[in-house]
């Protein structure tokens, strides 16, 4: 007799590496910059309404997300038949692979770009065709839409790029959407838009008005400070949307998440000011780096990427002793989050050892 076993695919998927907590070092503080969270606490007004959530958690959270839905169409301008909610945007590539992809179907996008990708293509028995990014860690549109072929029927655009950080700019998005057939669901994944401070960026809400096949992924993980809710949303036009609510979790978002998510959106101002906050240590750290001899990727998120190649492993163990803990992508480079300047010197400390 033979045990049930899974599904082929199932064995293949990747494991998803997650950022890990630094080790404890005598005699120093130790920072976690490994998983690209946000360092302050909760935005105002945020964990009140968590709390008063959470008194309620003897009930089901609302499936339809209608509160969050009503908050979100309002502060983007967007119909609410527009959006779907899930556990992250993370959650809603899944669920666009599932909703979009038959066995051995195509899904194309830049690598190395969000390490979940992969992970979500293969559970949904679908093909990755990854495309190399270029020499300075940017999407190369072009070979991206020369890899579509007659079985994909997605294609993502990672923007800013995580790990590497380059934003795809509007010109760039819009040569490219012109060249996918309108079949092909585009997907922008603007995780860290918050952050990009650059000519020509991508407005997202404009382009998907444009098009019947473009579908954007956020989440309130990164600048807003929700990363251990997950709750992630999609913009799309109605059909799409739909298809995305219609293979969701019943009640994946939590009540409390649907809370604290629209308490973030009455923030704005404060999370503006954080944002820009987090910006100017990005450039900060950018400078020192390239004082000791760095010319890094164009850094467009809440982190900046080391290519170190063979070294990644060597430079975020030198992290570590120092009680850093960074996210290192053996064989390729290592991402460091923006978070508390106190960090910095350490981490310049480390990168000097390790410039080129």
């Amino acid at each position: 007799m033979t045990s049930p076993q899974p599904r082929p695919n199932v064995l293949a998927i990747p494991a998803y590496v997650a950022g890990k907590p630094p080790v404890a070092r005598e005699g120093l503080t130790s920072y976690k910059l490994s998983s690209n969270e946000n360092p302050y606490p909760p935005l105002p007004g945020v964990l009140e309404a968590a709390a008063e959530a959470a008194a309620q958690m003897n009930r089901y959270p609302d499936m339809g997300s209608t509160a969050l839905y009503a908050a979100l169409g309002e502060a983007m301008g967007v119909p609410v038949e527009d959006l779907a909610a899930a556990t992250g945007s993370v959650g809603l590539i899944y669920q666009l692979v599932n909703a979009f992809c038959e066995p051995g179907d195509e899904v194309v996008y830049a690598w190395r770009s969000f390490e979940a990708y992969p992970i979500a293509v293969t559970a949904g028995a679908a093909t990755s065709v990854q495309v190399p990014l270029t020499a300075d860690g940017r999407h190369d549109l072009d070979a991206m839409a020369a890899a579509v072929s007659d079985r994909t029927k997605v294609v993502i655009v990672c923007t800013p790029n995580n790990p590497t950080g380059p934003a795809v700019t509007q010109t760039d998005l819009d040569a490219f959407i012109a060249k996918i057939p309108t079949h092909v669901v585009v997907v922008v994944d603007e995780a860290y838009l918050e952050f990009v401070r650059m000519d020509d960026a991508i407005d997202g809400v404009a382009t998907y008005r444009r098009h019947d096949n473009v579908v954007l992924t956020r989440t309130f993980s990164k600048a807003y400070g929700l990363a251990g809710f997950r709750v992630g949303y999609a913009v799309a036009p109605a059909p799409l949307a739909g298809a995305l609510r219609a293979v969701s979790l019943p009640f994946g978002v939590s009540h409390v998440a649907q809370a604290a998510a629209i308490a973030s959106l009455a923030a704005t101002d404060e999370l503006m000011a954080r944002v820009s906050d987090l910006v100017e240590r990005r450039t900060e750290l950018v400078a020192r780096l390239r004082e000791v001899g760095w010319d890094l990727p164009d850094a467009q998120g809440n982190f900046v990427w080391f290519p170190l190649g063979d070294r990644a492993l060597d430079f975020a163990a030198a992290c570590g002793e120092l009680g850093i803990s960074v996210r290192p992508f053996a064989g390729d480079g290592v991402r460091v989050s923006i978070g508390e300047t106190e960090a910095f010197d350490r981490v310049v400390e480390v990168a000097a050892r390790f410039a080129p």
